[in-house]
């Protein structure tokens, strides 16, 4: 069985739309890794995790873009840990949920 927690870094980036969405982009490499650990658990092409920034850990899905996943990361989550555009963080996920 595969390992189903993950440690990585990624740049903060925007999506503008309608409202702006932040999302860690998560590593090429490592996205691949968690698209083999989450066989049979995605929905849609999303994964469910349990995330941890910092000192806060939030659930959400990993949402595939150009080879690559991306973290949402709510309002909550970039105020409680002073999260800006173009910030690299490292994140905790642990694959599923809770």
């Amino acid at each position: 069985m595969p390992d189903l927690d993950f440690e990585m870094q990624g740049p903060v980036v925007e999506w503008r739309g309608p409202a702006p969405f932040y999302f860690l982009a998560l590593p090429v490499e490592d996205s691949e890794d968690l698209k083999l650990a989450a066989k049979g658990m995605e929905y849609w092409g999303q994964v469910p995790v349990v995330a941890r920034i910092g000192a806060t850990d939030f659930t959400t899905a990993l949402f595939p873009k150009d080879g690559r996943y991306l973290l949402p990361l709510k309002d909550a989550v970039r105020r409680a840990e002073g999260i800006d555009v173009e910030d690299v963080l490292t994140v905790s996920l642990s694959l599923g949920r809770p």
